[in-house]
């Protein structure tokens, strides 16, 4: 068999892509391997949600280029794609930029990859980024999912909101939702297989069903799918926060498979900056969306995102943000510098950038709070008990210990037998650190 390495940046949305992407190659005589200078067909599957992502990128297929270069010396001939965010942004100009490319596809035509596998391997060079999306049978291919415990399932995908800041209604597209039916059969198959936990994604999760009927929402699918045989948890990643309904809170509380986890980005703790970032609540409606969840919940988890240095932000909206980390008792935010990003609207306002050295500052002082705010969550669960699913375990100092995670996120380290790996235990937390907590098996 052919050998195809695809490697993979960004979001949990591009490795269920790069999953798909696998599955497709494996009906036409590819293999995966994880070593790429074994592969016969080499893959990027691009971010751009910053410019770091795009440059690594980039730089890797530059090296896949000297590869290929030295492989037709020795008779070898390696197929090259770029694929994901960055190939539906920059389109052409990757077949320009970089003329060792064999093919070039898009976020919404993945399905299209065998036609295009035709076109490549009859030595034509193809881009192929279309606005709307490839329709296709999704279900007469397999999906090569990661060996983990954890199923990748796309509910929906694309972004109406237009932040300032962000590319994704540029990469992925208007919101567009799948069906119910396609979902619940794509998470009883992974359940099939052994898979412990689904986690339904979208760039809004939340939003999940406009446009498809009125009883179609997060809220009824969660239901459904908690109604399935087996034991197992699901997830749903990211949240929009105006999109959180009492319905969806409530079904959350209600669905004994559903995860006391909410990741919903802030981005920043001050009303005027959202407003300039175009996101569509204030400081005081977010806080009373966390408030709401935390009264329903004991041992809820919320986690964020914060951007840090947007373009004209002031030290005291800075600082706003620190204060609502506190405020608001989050669990863990992922944090970024602002990175301006082609068309927009944020990115044309350069007069109004702040200049590399104070963000970074800022950034650097924003891990930090991040660091404290972490610890502060973790110790509120000394002494508890947490079911866990166990995913990993390692041997340390003679002694087998085991990596789990909790329905809320949590991870936790506890010593025990390697036998318990893929299995539901509870454990007793003893101690915290700053980003997992210890416990001993109950």
């Amino acid at each position: 068999m052919k050998k195809v390495y695809v490697e993979t940046l960004g979001c949990q949305m591009n490795k269920s892509d790069s999953e798909r992407i696998i599955g497709i190659l494996s009906h036409f005589g590819y293999e995966e391997t994880q070593i790429p200078e074994d592969a016969d067909f080499l893959i990027i599957n691009t971010c751009s949600i910053r410019q770091l992502s795009a440059d690594k990128a980039y730089s890797r297929v530059g090296v896949w280029g000297k590869w290929k270069r030295q492989g037709k010396r020795k008779g070898k001939y390696i197929k090259i794609a770029f694929c994901g965010c960055v190939a539906q942004q920059d389109k052409e100009k990757l077949l320009k930029r970089f003329p060792f490319i064999d093919l070039v596809f898009g976020t919404n035509n993945i399905y299209e990859l065998p036609e295009l596998l035709k076109r490549i391997n009859k030595g034509e060079r193809v881009c192929a980024t279309p606005e709307k999306p490839y329709i296709a049978d999704e279900t007469q291919f397999e999906i090569k999912r990661a060996k983990s415990f954890n199923a990748w399932i796309p509910i929906m995908e694309g972004c109406d909101n237009f932040c300032t800041y962000c590319i994704v209604p540029f990469t992925r597209g208007r919101e567009r939702s799948r069906t119910p039916e396609k979902i619940i059969f794509e998470a009883k198959k992974a359940i099939k297989n052994g898979f412990k936990e689904i986690t339904l994604l979208g760039q809004n999760v939340d939003s999940y069903g406009k446009g498809l009927g009125d009883n179609i929402t997060l809220a009824n699918l969660l239901r459904e799918l908690n109604k399935i045989d087996g034991r197992f948890r699901i997830r749903f990643v990211t949240s929009y926060p105006t999109d959180i309904s009492d319905d969806l809170i409530q079904a959350v509380k209600e669905c004994d498979k559903v995860c006391e986890y909410f990741h919903i980005p802030m981005q920043s703790g001050n009303t005027a900056l959202l407003k300039d970032m175009n996101r569509r609540y204030t400081r005081e409606e977010y806080g009373d969306i966390v408030k709401k969840i935390r009264n329903t919940f004991e041992d809820v988890t919320i986690t964020s995102d914060f951007i840090a240095g947007f373009p004209g932000e002031t030290q005291e909206q800075f600082n706003d943000t620190l204060s609502a980390i506190d405020e608001f008792e989050l669990d863990y935010s992922n944090t970024a510098a602002y990175s301006p990003r082609e068309k927009t609207k944020a990115a044309r306002w350069v007069d109004k950038f702040i200049d590399e050295e104070t963000k970074m500052q800022r950034l650097a002082v924003l891990n930090e709070k991040n660091r404290e705010a972490c610890i502060k969550s973790n110790k509120k669960f000394v002494g508890k008990t947490l079911e866990v699913l166990v995913e990993s375990a390692e041997k340390r100092n003679g002694k087998t210990i085991l990596a789990s995670r909790a329905g809320n996120n949590k991870i936790v380290h506890f010593e025990g037998s390697e036998d318990l790996v893929g299995t539901f235990q509870n454990t007793k937390i003893t101690r915290a650190s700053t980003w997992h907590l210890f416990g001993e098996l109950v």
